[in-house]
């Protein structure tokens, strides 16, 4: 076998044409068969790919193939006991490095310009396209109208226009960078990506007819970005779980101190002694002036008090977790998304564990599994938007699968969610998730998309007036707990 050095793995890549993150030159290093390994990597990745990173040499440098328990089968509820545990779970194992990508902290550019927005367009359409564009043969909405009557086109577009006919069809308007054509999916062709969940500012492709005077497309299928079919998940070497929370709202009146306390002694029991991460999926505290008459219902008016109370909730836990948190729509940052991570007067409250902080959304891998981190206010879009009857915030696993299948994590631009005009569109899904997570909806849900298992952790907090008033009913003291060698998810209730 040779003696391979750093100089040697990147000297074999890029004579194949490849540029290569350093940290998988390290991967491969530390492979137990390093040629086998490169061979490996050099034999998957796809020839349009640009640089080597992790997610293309974590399979081969392992040296075996990841795998994952499909369908619900996976899912475990378990009430947790939270009697004083006899036996106090020991000292963890060191846990493996944290990285994260897709961040917008420190990274933002946009002023709010015209052409900022241009920037953000274009860029998702390039993106997204690009992940359609090898599923049909397309040409540009300026090329359709040269082309012969009656001919089979496809085309790529972002969706700037949906309408229904008075014949109960749907005309579609899809925009590229060279102009827009009109679409027409009649009511009764069935198509792969129904029309009902279609929202504005996606991007899809079409396959259909050009008319004979040439001025639409009939369509005759729909794709969305989607997640492959052959979409393999990568999973830890080692039996290592994490807990997945979100919406804690301390400060707030009806934030379940009880109910927190007895997660955090039962994360001290040998029943979790497995858990090294605690992954907090937005809104840490419940904030102030985020909705009139907010301050009724604070028992902390002060947010850099509430901020120094949710450290002193954290000091409970384990102090040997690691702990990744991402801002929500109640932290004190901005609104619009992507939000960077809590700014570092406030980071400084958080003096407990000193956590992970980075922003909404974010890719975060450890042990070698990929987790999407996103509050999730484009929930809310989705539920008042698209008329589907699996799409509530009974069922909020079923809306971030749609986002799934979309690549995006908020298309439509003007509603619910406000997008910040950064010259990148972070809201892409360019890389395919193992795990995604998200809170917001205060509402519990667990599902499976093509190996992507899909997680909406709850909250902490009691009902509240608002929701009273319209007939939510919260789902409280949820921890669903990921094992990372095999994503399977059991989720313990403390209340």
């Amino acid at each position: 076998m040779p003696d391979f050095d750093r100089a040697e793995v990147v000297r074999m890549l890029t004579t194949h044409g490849f540029n290569i993150d350093p940290a998988a030159v390290e991967r491969l290093l530390a492979a137990p068969d390093p040629e086998a390994a490169i061979e490996g990597t050099l034999a998957s990745v796809p020839a349009s790919t640009i640089k080597i990173t992790t997610q293309h040499v974590q399979q081969h440098a392992r040296g075996d193939h990841p795998s994952v328990s499909g369908g619900e089968d996976g899912v475990t509820v378990e009430q947790a006991d939270t009697s004083p545990p006899e036996t106090m779970g020991g000292e963890r194992g060191s846990a493996g490095a944290i990285s994260t990508s897709g961040d917008i902290t420190g990274e933002s550019t946009g002023t709010g310009t015209y052409d900022d927005f241009v920037d953000l367009f274009r860029d998702r359409y390039e993106r997204l396209s690009s992940l359609l564009s090898g599923r049909l043969t397309h040409r540009s909405t300026h090329s359709l109208g040269e082309s012969r009557s009656g001919t089979d086109v496809g085309l790529i577009g972002l969706v700037s226009d949906i309408r229904s006919t008075r014949n109960g069809h749907t005309l579609l308007e899809l925009e590229d960078t060279t102009g827009a054509f009109p679409v027409l999916v009649t009511s009764d062709r069935e198509v792969s990506a129904p029309v009902d969940t279609l929202l504005l500012d996606e991007v899809i492709g079409v396959e259909g007819t050009l008319s004979d005077d040439g001025e639409i497309v009939f369509a005759d299928e729909l794709y969305q970005p989607d997640v492959p079919r052959t979409h393999q998940p990568r999973t830890a070497d080692r039996h290592v779980q994490a807990a997945l929370i979100s919406d804690v709202h301390v400060g707030s009146a009806e934030f379940l101190r009880d109910a927190w306390e007895d997660f955090a002694s039962w994360l001290h029991s040998s029943e979790a002694e497995a858990i090294e991460y605690l992954l907090i999926a937005g809104d840490m505290v419940e904030g102030v002036g985020v909705y009139p008459g907010q301050a009724d219902d604070l028992t902390v008016v002060d947010i850099y008090e509430q901020y120094r109370a949710f450290s002193e909730s954290l000091k409970a836990v384990p102090g040997d977790l690691e702990i990744v948190i991402i801002p929500g729509n109640h932290d004190a940052v901005r609104r619009a998304e992507p939000q960077p991570a809590i700014d570092d007067d406030l980071a400084e409250t958080l003096d407990a564990h000193d956590p992970t902080l980075v922003g909404n959304p974010s890719m975060v891998e450890i042990e070698g599994v990929r987790i999407l981190m996103y509050h999730g206010v484009s929930l809310d879009e989705l539920v008042a938007e698209l008329p589907t009857p699996d799409i509530a915030y009974e069922t909020p696993h079923e809306a971030m699968i749609t986002l799934l299948k979309k690549r995006h994590l908020g298309p439509p631009y003007g509603g619910k969610i406000r997008i910040a005009p950064e010259k990148r569109d972070y809201l892409v899904i360019d890389e395919v998730p193992d795990v995604f997570h998200a809170g917001h909806t205060h509402t519990f849900g667990v599902g499976s998309y093509r190996g992507v298992r899909v997680v909406n952790s709850g909250c902490w907090q009691a009902q509240t007036d608002f929701q009273r008033r319209n007939n939510l009913q919260p789902d409280v003291a949820h921890a669903p707990i990921v094992s990372l060698d095999t994503l399977e998810i059991t989720v313990r209730k403390f209340r």
